[in-house]
């Protein structure tokens, strides 16, 4: 006796993805880049940073110069305790400043510019006249997850 083979409906046996397979996929879909924006995120807060630290180390190379080119100004210790921003000293700079003059200007100048590239931006300078050591400060306050936090950067040069 022959027998007969029937050839199964392939329609009702093979019925692909079911609906928990594809709520699943897009859920670990939906994590993963959930991930990747965090990433994204933390990145972009981290070159802020890096940013903020540059224009700090900037504006110390700033008052290095102008110490550097107001070295009677450093001799009689016009740099030697500059903290905070002092009065502006006028219009010395169009008729000719006194290095005491000129001293009050950079320090002026440079902590309002501080002030202006930098959150909450200060530069402090100690030193003790010319041929000692100068540690040029500057610091700023930056938020990291809605916490203030302070950062500073700091160089000893010789003048």
């Amino acid at each position: 006796m022959a027998t007969i083979w029937r050839a199964r409906n392939p329609a009702r046996t093979e019925c692909g993805f079911s609906l928990l397979e594809v709520l699943i996929a897009i859920v670990i879909l939906a994590i993963g880049l959930l991930g990747v924006a965090r990433l994204q995120a933390n990145s972009i807060g981290f070159n802020h940073g890096a940013y903020l630290r540059s224009q700090a180390t900037l504006q110390i190379s700033d008052m290095a110069d102008r110490m550097r080119s107001n070295m009677p100004g450093v001799a009689a210790g016009n740099y030697d305790a500059i903290a905070g921003t002092p009065a502006d000293p006028g219009g010395c700079l169009s008729t000719g400043c006194t290095p005491a003059q000129m001293a009050q200007y950079d320090a002026f100048d440079w902590n309002t510019s501080n002030a202006n590239q930098l959150p909450d931006g200060a530069g402090t300078v100690t030193g003790s006249g010319a041929g000692s050591l100068f540690t040029i400060t500057v610091t700023w306050t930056e938020m990291s997850e809605d916490t203030p936090i302070t950062g500073s950067v700091q160089s000893t040069v010789r003048l």
